[in-house]
């Protein structure tokens, strides 16, 4: 049977989005270059997300991205988590640092390409309002009654800062936990959950009887 601290067993990659504010601005000296600014994460601010066992409250706490930066983690920009890079902190394009408000983000990008340019009309529309991030947890803190979870630490090496349409509704990843939760589950549980899936999944009595019926009357027509 699961139970709430089941939620602390979480690990892989794992991404979040926030509304924000995006600056879109021409880069001095720079012939078809913008920058986009904005943060791709809010510190301090609790965020309600989802699993198979209802909401719970995660808060991503300041000094979260302090050790990762310093490491010089190789990061990518995208847009939707997806295609190529549009700017690369080992190039030099993508900029992160955390202040009091988050994970602030800076970008040079290429306005001649045209997915950039769809992104940056998209920007200047105010089509697309919400940046994302990919991390990994590296430090949390769940309280007692396993409702909240602090992330304390993240690790952002080979992950990647996206412009997205909408974030990920936290409730469209209750399959996927679900999933990935079966392989936790011990010999004794998961039997039960089998043996638990076949009575569910037996035929209605009814059901099974017309079938017998059926069987009986073709033996009948062929004399078997």
């Amino acid at each position: 049977m699961s139970v709430k601290s089941d939620r602390a067993k979480t690990s892989g990659t794992e991404r979040r989005a926030f509304p924000v504010q995006l600056e879109v601005r021409a880069k001095k000296g720079a012939s078809g270059v913008s920058t986009i600014e904005g943060y791709a994460s809010v510190t301090e601010a609790p965020f309600e997300m989802w699993d198979y066992l209802g909401p719970y409250s995660e808060v991503v706490r300041t000094g979260a991205f302090g050790k990762t930066l310093a490491e010089n983690p190789q990061v990518q920009l995208l847009l939707n988590h997806s295609g190529l890079a549009m700017a690369y902190t080992k190039a030099g394009t993508l900029r992160l640092s955390e202040d009091s408000t988050g994970l602030h983000m800076e970008a040079d990008v290429n306005a001649s390409r045209s997915d950039v340019s769809d992104m940056l009309a998209a920007l200047d529309e105010k089509s697309v309002d919400e940046m994302s991030f990919a991390f990994r947890v590296t430090r949390q803190q769940w309280s007692p009654d396993y409702d909240q979870r602090d992330i304390l630490e993240v690790d952002l090496h080979r992950g990647d800062v996206s412009v997205v349409n909408f974030g990920a509704n936290p409730a469209t990843s209750v399959g996927a936990f679900r999933s990935a939760d079966l392989d936790r589950l011990d010999e004794a549980d998961a039997r039960a959950l089998y043996e638990r899936l076949q009575r569910r999944l037996e035929p209605a009595p009814a059901a099974a009887a017309q079938t017998l019926s059926l069987y009986q009357a073709q033996a009948a027509a062929l004399a078997l």
